[in-house]
């Protein structure tokens, strides 16, 4: 999906001429969408096939815990067998720490400080800031950048990954670098179509020995599979990690081998374990590496365990189903929780009608051996690219007078799924419910008769209709957006690709409901906050023939893509007009906050601006959003995200915006909040992202109360 050219100055015109048209009524919480109505009203099943042709038994009723037995063949745990009971502690909230990707490896995006308060909030000034040059448009000789990183604070220093491939050490009440470090890795997009980077990860020994090297270490990933080692004090590379201070990550890619295995997400740190998953080349192949993690030594790089996530008998004729994004881990009860992506190729599944459990799943490992304790899998059969593309946030709650030891997990489809962390089971029922078969024009093709619905919370898009269109880009079209909304088959957000009109509406898109910024929670109010995007394409595939006929290339989530090896390519677009105009009414994204007691909305609205030129639409829209929020003991909820390139601070009970500022370029990544002698500062990175705007910047900038 690429919205950067769809807001021109002629829509300013028509905002003056058409007022309150282009406002956006906010929907009640209890507004009943598709996943809130009853079995018997949601959309039919196909007709059932014969007996012999009715396809894998995927679909049953969860039956939690799944154990060792029926997983065989799956694990791959090196360090022989596991099991141990382990008693798990009530989740306390972190110490002022935010030395992970989310924060805290819960992922909870929580700060426990206060000197940022809801009432002083207002006076907050940029303290410093710091361009690190590692920065492409795609104008010249390198690809565009996408620089989604959250700064790490840990060891009384700043750190950052850039997508250059270096690593840069500031103070972190100054910016002054400490250190810098250059992989001199090749700058090339070799999966991705940009450059791009997600950050650094810290670890510390337990025990440091006085006077070694390497006691603590950040680590950086490269897009051609190299995992770096470097000493957090010296800048200097760790020699005993890896071959000279370099893990070689592509040596176990060793299956459909189509490309290097891309660290473009920082490994995620639990005890002595460093655990990585790695990202790939969507829509390309449909025959691709397949989905695994490793767990390696933190100092040596040695490999601890290795879990796949496609069965052996499967992995050569499918592939992907990989962890491209965080992970979370509850370290008292030794479990890590993967979310897993979909099985290739993304938009046909002739290929893997057999049962890929994993696959589109939150599946829980044991920390020291990668055995399954258990797992959800949350699209059956996934032939939409729902991807699980954010780490799931693990929070304790409070539900009918119950303490719950839960887990909330984001999805591209707008879902909020919350089980009980420790077994998986439902927290609020999660129900199977009847979706849309094929329209027969798809050979080869299995489609699953039911798929799972939470009933709390309620989705955060209402995903039962289509997307009502709206006026001004269909006044400006000339009706181009009713007549391709007509053309476009919909029956809620499963319905099936298809080869026949202009395709499918996809609502929610590929780029997701909710993107891998995740949700944050607050653990002393038991709040959740969310950012969503409300964005609407649509899907062709074509046979074979048909698709190498078709001229047009592929961009940022957005063009044709072969699926090469299937029997059919495949498209896909945002839903635009002629000018470049979004067809659907706004808004475009929503901030929303919610009650993990009872699973309601506290609140939900529009979030920040759409903007092309300079010009800004009205804050009623809302804006597209990548990225995602953190929240503070001040009652403070602070975010970048948007299409603005502002950073926000909102109300945490109230959601009332209180702060704002304009950096140079969307902030794609989540901010990060921290205490340095005695004063609290927030960390924002303004990188940008083609996905939503072309613009891009290599800007840190963190901001803090006057002295």
């Amino acid at each position: 999906m690429n919205f950067r050219s769809s807001l021109f100055v002629s829509c300013i015109a028509l905002t003056a001429a058409m007022g309150p048209v282009w406002a956006q009524e906010e929907v009640p919480a209890e507004d009943q969408t598709q996943a809130e109505q009853p079995a018997e009203e949601a959309a039919p099943a196909a007709e059932p096939a014969a007996e012999e042709d009715a396809g894998p038994q995927m679909f049953r009723e969860y039956q939690p815990p799944q154990t060792d037995d029926n997983l065989e063949g799956i694990a791959d745990p090196l360090l022989g067998s596991g099991g141990r009971e382990r008693t798990g502690t009530p989740m306390q909230p972190e110490e002022a720490r935010w030395d992970s990707f989310h924060g805290q490896v819960n992922g909870q995006k929580y700060a426990p400080l206060d000197q940022i308060r809801v009432e002083n909030v207002g006076d907050l000034e940029k303290v410093w800031d710091y361009h690190t040059g590692d920065v492409s448009d795609g104008s010249g000789d390198l690809a565009a950048t996408v620089w989604s990183a959250t700064p790490i604070f840990a060891n009384d220093t700043l750190y950052l990954g850039t997508p250059f491939y270096r690593v840069v050490a500031l103070e972190p009440d100054t910016g002054k670098v400490k250190w810098s470090f250059n992989t001199d890795s090749t700058l090339e997009p070799l999966t991705q179509p940009a450059l791009k980077n997600r950050g650094v990860s810290y670890w510390e020994a337990e025990n440091p020995v006085e006077g070694e090297a390497c006691q603590k270490i950040i680590y950086l990933g490269t897009m051609d599979a190299q995992l770096f080692a470097i000493d957090a004090d010296t800048g200097e590379k760790c020699t005993d990690f890896g071959e000279d201070g370099v893990l070689d990550v592509n040596q176990w890619n060793t299956v459909n081998d189509r490309f290097p295995f891309s660290l473009l997400q920082p490994p995620t740190i639990a005890g002595n374990h460093v655990i990585i998953g790695w990202a790939g080349k969507d829509w390309a192949y449909s025959e691709a590496p397949p989905g695994a993690v490793f767990s390696v030594d933190p100092q040596t790089g040695e490999l601890q365990w290795a879990f796949q996530t496609i069965p052996d008998e499967l992995r050569e004729q499918t592939g992907t189903a990989n962890v491209w994004t965080a992970m979370s881990v509850d370290e008292d009860l030794g479990l890590v929780y993967m979310p897993i992506s979909s099985p290739s190729p993304n938009y046909w599944g002739g290929n893997r009608v057999d049962e890929v459990p994993y696959a589109t799943s939150t599946t829980a490992v044991d920390l020291e051996t990668g055995e399954v304790v258990w797992s959800r899998q949350w699209v059956h059969h996934d032939i939409w690219d729902y991807d699980i593309n954010s780490a799931p946030t693990l929070m304790d709650i409070t539900v009918d007078g119950e303490e719950i030891p839960a887990l909330i997990q984001a999805t591209k489809m707008g879902f909020l799924f919350v089980v009980n962390r420790e077994t998986g089971d439902d927290v609020w029922p999660i129900e199977e419910r009847p979706v849309p078969g094929g329209d027969g024009s798809v050979d080869g093709e299995y489609y699953a008769p039911t798929q799972p619905f939470p009933t709390k919370p309620a989705p955060l898009l209402d995903q039962a209709e289509k997307p009502e269109v709206w006026l001004p880009a269909d006044i400006v079209g000339a009706g181009s957006c009713s007549r391709l909304f007509d053309d476009l088959w919909y029956e809620g957000m499963y319905t099936p690709p298809t080869t026949k009109g202009s395709g499918v509406l996809a609502y929610p898109d590929s780029a997701g409901g909710v993107q891998w910024g995740g949700v944050a929670f607050d653990p002393e109010t038991q709040t959740a906050v969310v950012n969503t995007s409300h964005i609407t394409q649509y899907i062709q595939l074509y046979a074979r023939q048909e698709y190498d006929s078709q001229t047009g290339g592929s961009g940022n989530e957005s063009g044709f893509y072969p699926q090469e090896g299937s029997p059919y390519g495949m498209s896909l677009f945002s839903a635009f007009n002629w000018l470049g105009m979004p067809c659907w009414k706004p808004p475009f994204g929503e901030l929303v906050a919610l009650d993990m007691t009872t699973g309601d909305v506290k609140w939900r609205k529009p979030l920040g601006m759409s903007q092309k030129f300079g010009f800004y639409m009205p804050e009623s829209m809302g804006s597209p959003t990548i990225g995602g929020p953190a929240v503070t003991a001040g009652g403070l909820i602070f975010i970048g995200a948007t299409m603005d390139a502002k950073a926000r601070a909102f109300d945490l009970e109230t959601g009332e915006e209180l702060w704002s500022d304009q950096m140079e370029a969307p902030i794609v990544a989540n901010p990060a909040i921290y205490e340095y002698n005695g004063r609290q500062y927030v960390a924002f990175v303004a990188g940008g992202n083609s996905i939503i705007k072309d613009q891009v910047g290599d800007q840190v900038a963190v901001y803090a109360l006057p002295e």
